[in-house]
């Protein structure tokens, strides 16, 4: 390759959106099953703000970025199936807010195999909000055709895909909580029957399944919304956790009370099942990437900033002042085939 240095966005000590620093750094090689993908856009997530909070930990300086949709530039000993030149969507697990990052061929998914057209701004969202929320409602919760639905944070990104997942795969009722009203009619159109704040839910739901409780509800707000979730659900009824947002102390729950109850909690972490069953994601991504082909999921992205932006769109999700995803624009221009 002609560049041997890029532009990315590192995290060189953890503290708020000012940490973050555009440097120039080495473009790496693929080794064996990666591919390096030239990075069109790159998705915001809550787990970037977290990682750069220092809330998990990673070793520094490091790149954020868990997902990207872009070009293929070049394929590492082994890799199948790709070709150089190639569009993809990708989820990284980190060095997304870069020019170029380094994927495993298991987790990036062409974009070129459906009868239409996937644009690649849709495609860099769509690894961490689609296969979290077709994965949540197919595996976790065992969704079954006709079963109602809660779930909360019903603006943000994986909300907005979970709603109309859960219509696609059919739910009869699809439910979801906000914790600002400014945000309602936006997310309502997104699969959902009802919308309500998230404070004071708990009746609500009583009200909508005429006192009969929830099938299954998706939570990643953290306390205390989880244990009031677990109080609405029906008998059999999936409590579904995937994110600690409050960062509020946890409350043990009881196997006993969960066995007399008859309910249950399941967890989801996309980021542990990519590291032990990437198969299970690469499946997931072609159904779901179907359903963004066919029409029947459209991923909500509220605003794009450019690359060097980075810490604006931090600022952004921490303020909760938008609906639907945020997207750093890293290539200037994009074509098919890149």
């Amino acid at each position: 390759m002609a560049e041997t240095l890029m532009k990315a966005v590192v995290v060189p000590r953890f503290g708020g959106p000012e940490v973050l620093e555009t440097r120039d750094m080495p473009i790496g090689e693929p080794g064996s099953g990666q591919i390096l993908i030239q990075v069109a856009y790159a998705g915001v997530n809550n787990t970037d703000l977290w990682s750069r909070q220092g809330r998990h930990r990673p070793a520094l300086p490091f790149i954020p970025g868990y997902e990207v949709a872009g070009t293929i530039r070049a394929l590492g000993e082994g890799v199948e199936g790709f070709r150089v030149g190639q569009d993809v969507s990708a989820l990284t697990v980190g060095g997304g807010y870069a020019e170029f990052v380094l994927a495993q061929a298991a987790l990036t998914f062409p974009l070129d195999t459906f009868a239409s057209k996937i644009d690649l701004q849709q495609a860099a969202v769509f690894p961490t909000v689609a296969l979290t929320a077709y994965g949540m409602l197919q595996h976790s919760a065992r969704m079954r055709e006709g079963e109602s639905i809660l779930i909360h944070s019903a603006s943000g990104g994986v909300g907005m895909a979970a709603g109309q997942i859960a219509r696609a795969l059919g739910a009869q009722l699809v439910l979801g909580t906000i914790g600002n009203e400014k945000h309602a009619a936006s997310a309502c159109s997104f699969g959902y029957d009802q919308i309500f704040p998230v404070n004071g839910f708990e009746q609500a739901v009583i009200e909508a399944t005429d006192g009969k409780g929830i099938d299954i509800v998706l939570d990643a707000r953290g306390e205390p919304t989880r244990s009031q979730s677990l109080s609405v659900l029906a008998p059999l009824g999936r409590l579904v956790v995937f994110g600690d947002a409050s960062g509020n102390p946890e409350k043990l729950i009881s196997p006993n009370e969960l066995w007399r109850s008859n309910k249950a909690v399941v967890g989801y972490s996309i980021t542990t099942l990519s590291q032990t069953t990437p198969h299970l994601l690469t499946t997931m991504a072609r159904q779901t990437l179907q359903l963004m082909a066919e029409g029947a999921l459209k991923l909500a992205i509220s605003e794009t900033l450019p690359l060097s932006q980075a810490a604006e769109a931090h600022r952004r999700i921490e303020a909760r002042s938008h609906v639907g995803k945020l997207l750093l624009q890293v290539r200037e221009q994009t074509s098919e085939g890149g």
